[in-house]
């Protein structure tokens, strides 16, 4: 049998967004773009379109979908809102937060891996905000590639992954943030607690809260059938085929064998090799996020033996860079 058909990129115009819009709503897979990474978008009540994004991505069952909204109101219709998600909701959507609260029970049990709790977000892509609204319905969408594997950051990307999976890429551009979005356990709001680090910070959230946001890095292995309650536990996860090795600080004299690349947090002063990478030239931490992804996929097509990777320092958004690194790096 022939291949089938690669995967056709749409740009973001009216008719495009509108034929988008009704793939959707007939259970067709979109790959959209948002602000963190590319999703793989299904209408999140339908359970057998969100059957389909499993099936692509190689996805468990017992890994629940994220659920995106285009407005607030929608918040009420497939959760159980409390007010600290509203103060949450009210100052961080449109955005990279993700809110893990009762669900209602017009969202299916495959999207919320059987448990009584779903993942909300409003996303802040002014494209997949269109097409949100052209749908008319909520969509669940995890990352747009084989699962386990490097978020996508571009439309290339999701081609290279899923290009003979799915049949529809909604073309956005490189992703802003490059991280996924932070998760939020609020089912109780006396007790809220950061399930996975992202561009909204543990400190931001506390802020927001008037209260302590328990926070403790979680890593669940792939062998348990028990259902996840959110995305983004799994011990390893984000992970190229070459082995990432990190490390607290590089020194210049480990950058010897050719065969191995080395990836700086900032830019190295001195002589550098053709092995020798950085994330952002001055060490920033949202070029450096911004780029983490597209780097280790780029590094993963090098033909390099391992991939070593120098830490973020400090917090915030260092926690959420060194979380996807930890979990690259897992074996």
């Amino acid at each position: 049998m022939p291949p089938p058909p690669a995967a056709r990129r749409y740009r973001g115009t009216p008719r495009n967004l509108a034929c988008l819009a009704r793939c959707l709503r007939d259970g067709e897979l979109v790959a959209v773009p948002t602000e963190t990474v590319y999703g793989l978008a299904a209408n999140a009540l339908d359970a057998r379109a969100c059957r389909k994004i499993f099936s692509a991505k190689g996805r468990p069952a017992n890994d629940p979908l994220i659920v995106h909204i285009h407005a607030l109101r929608d918040l009420a219709l497939i959760a159980e809102p409390n007010a600290a998600a509203l103060k949450l909701a009210k100052k961080f959507w449109p955005g990279p937060l993700t809110l893990v609260l009762p669900k209602k029970p017009v969202v299916p049990t495959v999207v919320s891996a059987g448990r009584r709790s779903v993942a909300v977000r409003m996303p802040a892509h002014p494209l997949f905000r269109r097409l949100l609204k052209l749908a008319g319905v909520p969509l669940a969408a995890p990352s747009a590639n084989p699962f386990g594997y490097v978020s996508p950051t571009t439309a290339t990307h999701v081609q290279q992954g899923l290009g003979r999976k799915i049949r529809h890429i909604l073309d956005g551009g490189v992703a802003r943030i490059g991280l996924e979005s932070t998760i939020v356990d609020l089912r109780d709001p006396r007790r809220p607690r950061l399930l996975r680090p992202g561009a909204i910070t543990r400190a931001e959230l506390e802020h927001t809260l008037g209260c302590v946001v328990a926070w403790r890095r979680q890593a669940v292995t792939k062998a348990t059938s028990a259902a996840q309650l959110s995305p983004g536990l799994l011990a390893r996860h984000y992970s190229p085929k070459t082995p990432v090795v990190l490390h607290q600080k590089i020194v210049a004299a480990h950058t010897q064998p050719a065969n191995e690349a080395w990836v700086f947090f900032a830019k190295p002063p001195g002589r550098r090799g053709r092995n020798v990478f950085w994330l952002d030239p001055q060490g920033g931490l949202r070029g450096a996020a911004r780029r983490l992804f597209s780097t280790l996929r780029r590094l993963d097509d090098g033909r390099f033996q391992k991939i070593h990777v120098e830490l973020a320092r400090g917090a915030g958004l260092a926690d959420a860079i060194n979380d996807r690194l930890q979990r690259a790096a897992a074996r």
